[in-house]
């Protein structure tokens, strides 16, 4: 395990691998320090190659070793031409990476399994978050598989879709009577309390990591070269900023071919704060109250969302918000053009991608990946007025005759 430290992003100041969450010299995020000389040693082309298809052929990359025993590997999701898709947007290439094939259906698998691999490491017996939903589904499908108890903390007004999908697993959901920054606060003020693995808490320097495989795997399916363009959106801010920075290690190791792509993020417009600070240009985020149905997307205080609005600066990128009214189109346009039906958080990713074409940030010459991080059996209600069925009798020249087809 390449992992050496965890280091402020802010203050530098070092602390060792421990379930430690915040900095306790000036209380800034943590972010896991490795042996770069010892990667490049052992982690190859060829090395990767041989490993496991999921995440954990990238374990010389992480911050944790990988498990002796691979349960419910999640990793290596398909990457597929949206040819389409590409042409409607007048884009030169799309690609989707379709995390949708993750165990529980989102790229939340990537960052519970490296979550789940320390709190093992660390000896605790429960798994717990907070949660939108599908790290709800992840961290309960992660405990079961791997024998542990799990405890999720979730807004009350979630979708009762993820809200089954989640109970399933045996897991305790604590459905809370607020917002999701208030079941983050109350994570946090539990962690203090109870000897229990909150993923997005203790464990969250750990975790984010993660979702560096994204990066990894593109790179890697493009034949190990980078893209132009990849589409994201933003919650916490973290998986954003992570995929930069996967893209920036391939890189520094010399495992990758081409520039760091510039990355764009999607915001509802209900719940923007990242791309209000881009449209005005400020350098401080400021939190919002959330009214988005892109619930999964819902995080009005993002964690990490200074980190995001500097990692679209630094790779010249943008964040754009997107109408509300907008998204389950967004989402009727991708499953139309493309056969994928995406949650709300694709949906507001193709609104973003779309938005970045019409002003001219994106265009014919570029290599897309747009990344469809949830699927829609998550949020079918928002597209529910698309089922309009033709109702017929049993007779087949009823339909014939709706046809036109002369009898």
């Amino acid at each position: 395990m390449p992992a050496t430290a965890l280091r402020c992003r802010i203050c530098e100041t070092e602390f060792p691998l421990d379930p430690v969450g915040v900095c306790a010299r000036c209380f800034g995020p943590l972010e896991p320090v490795y042996d770069v000389e010892e990667q490049r040693r052992t982690v190859t082309r060829e090395s990767i190659a041989a490993g496991p298809l999921s995440i954990w052929r990238y374990a010389g990359l992480l911050p944790v070793a990988a498990p002796a025993e691979h349960r419910l590997p999640p990793g290596f999701t398909p990457l597929v031409r949206a040819h389409r898709l590409e042409s409607a947007l007048g884009v030169g290439e799309l690609w989707l990476k379709l995390d949708t094939a993750n165990p529980t259906h989102s790229f939340k698998d990537r960052v519970a399994a490296v979550a789940c691999a320390k709190a093992q490491e660390l000896g605790l017996r429960t798994l717990a978050c907070t949660s939108t939903g599908n790290l709800a589904n992840a961290v309960a499908a992660r405990a079961a598989a791997e024998g542990l108890e799990s405890a999720v903390l979730c807004p009350a007004s979630l979708e009762p879709e993820k809200l089954v999908a989640t109970a399933v697993y045996g897991t305790t959901i604590y459905a809370v009577e607020g917002s999701y920054d208030d079941c983050s606060r109350l994570s946090v003020e539990l962690s203090f309390e109870l000897d229990w693995g909150f993923v997005n808490v203790g464990l969250r320097a750990y975790y984010a990591e993660g979702s560096k495989t994204l990066a990894f795997e593109i790179a890697e399916q493009l034949g190990w070269t980078t893209p132009d363009v990849v589409v994201a959106p933003i919650a916490s801010g973290a998986m954003f900023s992570k995929v930069n920075k996967g893209f920036g290690e391939l890189l520094e190791l010399g495992l990758v071919e081409g520039d760091r792509p510039r990355l764009v993020g999607g915001q509802a417009e209900g719940c923007s704060p990242v791309a209000a600070a881009w449209e005005s240009d400020a350098e401080r985020v400021k939190p919002v109250k959330a009214n988005t149905i892109a619930r999964s997307l819902a995080i009005g205080s993002p964690a990490d969302g200074e980190l995001a609005l500097a990692t679209a600066r630094a790779t010249g990128g943008a964040v754009h918000a997107v109408p509300e009214d907008e998204i389950a189109d967004d989402i009727a346009l991708l499953a139309e053009t493309t056969g994928v039906f995406g949650e709300t958080a694709p949906g507001v990713t193709l609104g973003a991608l779309r938005e970045a074409v019409r002003r001219g940030e994106v265009g014919k010459d570029d290599r897309v990946v747009l990344l469809v991080t949830g699927d829609g059996l998550k949020t079918p209600g928002v597209v529910a007025d698309r089922l309009q069925p033709t109702v017929v009798e049993p007779d087949a020249d009823s339909i014939l005759e709706r046809l036109g087809v002369s009898l």
